[in-house]
């Protein structure tokens, strides 16, 4: 419902915020992006893991460049349900359900966001559990002249698995755990009442082991404060002409297009070429 939804208040003058995944199809983002252009209105894709503790750790240690050169990034999203969900249409062969239409658009934006066009992918999707109908595992490399990321996803991670695994000619980041925002907002939890809001308990900070002035360093590296209410007042200042989107709906119709392609390596068994299809980055 993301696009005929936005369509609707677009076209009655409306600003318009759009839940991830921005739309089904490359398609349908091209037609939102004319509309709002013509209508001068706003139009905001909820890319809100940039907003992540756990994300603005690994965008400040990657930015200290303690690591050195990057030549690996590991970035998954695991959960455990060995059953299918009744009623959910994300359970279900619908346009847009799934896991990797569900989590790889964090991923795969934040991804862009940190090393820009891929040159390539290759794309492995599954069906694991039983009796399910749509893709409950998911395994993306994306290929950079001299780097490559991992983007995985499974609903059969029993097991912890690191949230992050960052490689560099330097040595590693590992981080575990998640941002706690949203486990905050479904207690009812708001951030205007907490005054510790967007902090990761300590037992969760990740870990830096690196080769520093010939030295061994392992290092726990506290997580940044995460704020989602920062993306809310980034489309404020947007509508208010102070601003720029800093999630932009090119941004995320570069996304879906970069999970078409993962549908096409799929399908088609091979590495699928990027770098020229995108128009953001």
């Amino acid at each position: 419902m993301h696009y005929p939804f936005a369509k609707r208040a677009l076209e009655t003058g409306k600003h318009v915020v759009v839940e991830k995944p921005f739309t089904n199809s490359v398609e349908q983002a091209d037609e939102l992006i004319a509309l709002a252009k013509e209508k001068k209105l706003i139009l905001a894709p909820y890319h809100n893991l940039r907003f992540n503790s756990d994300y603005r750790t690994v965008e400040k240690i990657i930015q200290s460049g303690r690591l050195g050169r990057i030549v690996n990034l590991e970035s998954r999203f695991d959960r455990f349900r060995n059953y299918l969900r009744p009623n959910a249409w994300r359970e279900e062969n619908l346009a847009g359900s799934g896991i990797f239409y569900d989590l790889g658009p964090h991923l795969i934006d934040q991804t862009l966001q940190l090393f820009g066009k891929p040159n390539a992918i290759f794309v492995d999707l599954a069906v694991q559990r039983d009796h399910a109908k749509t893709i409950d595992n998911f395994d993306c490399i994306l290929y950079y002249d001299n780097l490559r990321v991992s983007l995985k996803g499974s609903m059969l991670a029993k097991e912890p698995t690191p949230r992050y695994r960052i490689f560099g000619i330097n040595g590693n980041f590992v981080k575990y755990g998640i941002d706690p925002q949203e486990a905050l907002l479904r207690e009812g939890k708001f951030p205007d009442e907490d005054p510790n809001w967007g902090k990761e308990d300590p037992s969760l900070y990740g870990k830096l082991n690196i080769m520093e002035e010939g030295k061994d360093i392992e290092e726990i590296i506290p997580s940044e404060i995460g704020s989602y209410p920062d993306f809310y007042q980034n489309v404020a200042d947007t509508i208010l002409g102070k601003a720029d989107l800093i999630a932009s709906a090119e941004q995320a119709r570069d996304v879906i297009k970069i999970i078409e392609l993962s549908y096409k390596s799929q399908l088609e068994r091979r590495v699928i070429p990027v770098e020229s299809q995108l128009i953001a980055y």
